[in-house]
């Protein structure tokens, strides 16, 4: 019985990851239309390369997430699910905007890594 709460906590947490996931795409979308119909440049802070690869190092925890969510062991699972849930939860508020779009993007975004959070730190192992 006990594998079988494992294995629905496996479930929820990856669904979970896919949902952030989608929300992060559909705020960049966004985001780049309001930029595209304002004929404005994307304002990047510093060497564009080097933000981008940073930029694709972070966003590669929720996509890798969604996978791991489901094959880990519960204990390193649970640490690892914590873990990538504080670091995104930082990398959606610091990296945010004040665009009405993003705030409610963010907002359901918060609302799921911190559902992630509890999960995982009320995951009995």
């Amino acid at each position: 019985m006990e594998k079988n709460l494992n294995i629905d906590i496996k479930v929820r947490l990856s669904t979970l990851w896919i949902l952030v996931m989608f929300n992060m795409i559909f705020a960049d979308i966004f985001s780049i239309m309001v930029e595209l119909v304002n004929k404005n440049t994307l304002q990047i802070p510093g060497d564009v390369k080097t933000v981008m690869a940073i930029a694709a190092i972070i966003t590669n925890i929720p996509i890798l997430m969604i996978f791991l969510s489901r094959i880990l062991t519960p204990r390193i699972n649970k640490i690892t699910n914590i873990i990538a849930g504080i670091l995104t939860l930082i990398y959606v508020i610091g990296g945010g905007d004040y665009a009405p779009h993003y705030i409610i993007i963010a907002s359901i975004e918060a609302v799921l890594l911190t559902t992630i959070i509890i999960y995982s730190w009320k995951w009995k192992l």
